[in-house]
C-alpha cells in the first residue's frame, strides 16, 4: 500500500513538471519589466502621430496614461521604412528608451514599394535597437487586402529576432469602420483600441 501511494505521488509530481515545461515552451516572449522612471519609443508613420484625431488621442499618448511611464510619439505622417531606418539611430541615442514600439511599412505597402527592401530596412531598425540592447516589439501592418493581417514578412523577421509581436491588431483597426478616420487612419476610438491592445500585450509578456 505504502509502495503504492508513492508510486501514485510520483506520478502526479512528475505530470505537474511535465505541464509546468510545457507551459514554459509554449509560453510567448518575455520582456524585462521597465521601471517606473522608463521611457518607450514609439517609432513609425502616422498612425503613430495620432493622424486623424488630436495628439492628446494619440496611441502614445493614451499608453502613456495607461502605463504611467513616459511614452515618446516619434511618429512621422508618410513616413517609408527607408527614411526611417535613416533617423532612427540618432534617434534612439537621443531618447534612450528602455523599449522601442515598431509601427511603420504602411507608407511603402500602399506605394507598391518592394516587399524585400521594407523587410529588409525593418530588419535594419530592429538591428539598430539590438546594438543598443533595446527590446523591440514589433506591430505588423496589413497587405492592400480586405481581409489580410499583417504581411507575412512582419511574422518572418519576429521570428528571426525573436520579437514580441502582434499581426492582427492594425489589419483589425481597418477593417471596423466605427474605429476610422479615412480608409487608412483611426479615429479617437480606433487609437484608444490601439493604445489598450499594446497596453495588454506589453502586460502579458512581462514588461509591465
Amino acid at each position: 500500500m505504502l509502495l503504492q501511494q508513492i508510486s501514485k505521488q510520483f506520478k502526479v509530481l512528475v505530470t505537474v513538471c511535465i505541464v509546468a515545461l510545457l507551459v514554459t515552451s509554449c509560453g510567448g516572449k518575455k520582456l524585462d519589466v521597465i521601471a517606473s522612471d522608463g521611457k518607450i519609443l514609439a517609432f513609425g508613420d502616422s498612425l503613430t502621430v495620432g493622424v486623424g484625431t488630436s495628439i492628446e488621442n494619440s496611441y502614445p499618448t493614451i499608453l502613456a496614461q495607461l502605463t504611467g511611464l513616459t511614452v515618446i510619439n516619434s511618429g512621422i505622417s508618410g513616413e517609408t521604412t527607408d527614411r526611417g531606418l535613416e533617423r532612427l539611430p540618432a534617434e534612439l541615442d537621443r531618447t534612450q528608451p528602455d523599449l522601442m514600439i515598431l509601427i511603420e511599412g504602411g507608407n511603402d505597402i500602399l506605394r507598391n514599394k518592394s516587399k524585400s527592401q521594407l523587410k529588409a530596412n525593418l530588419k535594419g531598425m530592429i538591428e539598430q535597437a539590438n546594438i543598443r540592447s533595446i527590446p523591440v516589439v514589433l506591430i505588423g501592418i496589413p497587405e492592400k487586402s480586405l481581409f489580410s493581417d499583417s504581411a507575412p514578412l512582419y511574422e518572418e523577421l519576429a521570428e528571426e529576432f525573436d520579437l514580441v509581436f502582434d499581426d492582427s491588431l492594425i489589419g483589425g483597426l481597418q477593417r471596423s469602420p466605427s474605429m476610422k478616420s479615412d480608409i487608412v487612419h483611426f479615429n479617437k476610438q480606433g487609437y484608444r483600441k490601439m493604445a489598450e491592445s499594446i497596453y495588454e500585450l506589453l502586460d502579458d509578456s512581462g514588461a509591465l
